[in-house]
């Protein structure tokens, strides 16, 4: 993608000033003084500077299209430099061809000419991309900066979600672990299942900072959190896990995968003439995790989803850098949600 940055103010003033200082320092000495003849050399310069500006402009636009990453910018500066020799050698070349056929006896066509007016022409065009650099430099520092404060902020938002309770998570884990001491060892189910919750709120706070996890840390959790709602809906629930060895060590937003696995829980009915049938699985290039369950919306009981989570789960995939969206596919008979797998 072509980078966002707004030369119109370069263009317009840069172009302009830059030809009037060349034109103020490459003036002949004659007879007739300097300043009659600055308008011709000014509109001279104005010719050549723009010339070379817009072509130098052009490379520079498309370099971060090849290079993008923030860890290719050496790659990308050592082929500006190398690629605007070129540029401004052929600019050269077309450049003077015009005013040559105008005025041979100013503007030669010998090679030591031209070598001249390359050797020349690179100061300004140094210049110019060193001011389109750093302004780009600075414009994706202060974005980078942005998207590290909504990333953060949303991060805390899904915890909140997935907590959905206003106490002190460290609070809470605590006393369920007071509470399976107190259980009594015989009653094994009861023990099972304190842990487990217990497990749920460690997992929870293990993740807060941290912007992504390794898939097979959220599958461990999700198998955990799946286990405790099996403890409710027993049959009612038909859960199959199908993942891709080589995608497990890929990762994804922290309780992103929770978010998607309770809405299907939240919103869909799971009884035993209508059980909920939940599938996790990766594709065969094992870069996306899919979210698939049958879809039978509750008709009463809890108020309709608002689609904030869904929102949410996108935005932290998008501020991630995610080299694809967040993905949702609807039929009538199954609700799909298709997450990109990161490489950190």
């Amino acid at each position: 993608m072509t980078p966002k940055l707004n030369d119109r103010r370069f263009l317009l003033w840069g172009i302009p000033g830059l030809s009037l200082l060349i034109a103020a320092f490459s003036l002949p000495t004659g007879p007739y003084g300097r300043w009659p003849l600055v308008l011709v050399h000014w509109l001279i310069g104005l010719y050549f500077t723009t010339g070379y500006w817009l072509a130098n402009r052009q490379l520079w636009r498309g370099l971060p299209v090849r290079f993008p990453s923030p860890a290719q910018t050496p790659r990308r500066l050592w082929a500006l430099a190398g690629l605007a020799v070129l540029v401004t050698t052929a600019a050269t070349v077309a450049l003077i061809l015009p005013v040559h056929l105008l005025r041979p006896e100013e503007h030669l066509l010998s090679a030591g000419k031209l070598l001249e007016e390359v050797r020349f022409s690179l100061v300004p065009t140094v210049a110019v991309l060193t001011l389109y650099e750093s302004t780009y430099f600075f414009q994706e520092w202060k974005a980078s900066l942005g998207r590290a404060e909504q990333l953060a902020r949303a991060a805390t938002q899904a915890q909140l979600d997935a907590l959905q309770s206003q106490l002190d998570p460290h609070f809470l884990f605590n006393n369920l672990n007071t509470l399976a001491a107190l259980i009594e060892p015989g009653n094994a189910p009861a023990q099972d299942f304190v842990e487990q919750l217990a497990d749920v709120y460690r997992y929870v706070l293990l993740a807060q900072g941290r912007p992504t996890v390794p898939l097979a840390e959220e599958l461990a959790f999700i198998e955990t959190y799946l286990a405790l709602h099996k403890a409710r809906f027993r049959d009612n629930l038909r859960v199959e896990i199908s993942i891709a060895p080589a995608a497990l060590a890929r990762h994804v937003a922290p309780l992103s995968v929770q978010l998607l696995v309770e809405n299907a829980l939240k919103h869909n009915v799971a009884s035993r003439e209508h059980p909920l049938h939940l599938h996790l699985s990766t594709d065969e290039t094992a870069t996306h995790l899919q979210v698939e369950n049958t879809l039978r919306p509750r008709t009463a009981g809890l108020v309709p989803g608002t689609g904030t989570g869904l929102a949410n789960v996108r935005q932290r995939y998008a501020l991630l850098g995610a080299s694809t969206a967040v993905q949702v596919l609807a039929t009538p008979d199954t609700f799909v949600v298709r997450l990109p797998l990161l490489p950190w």
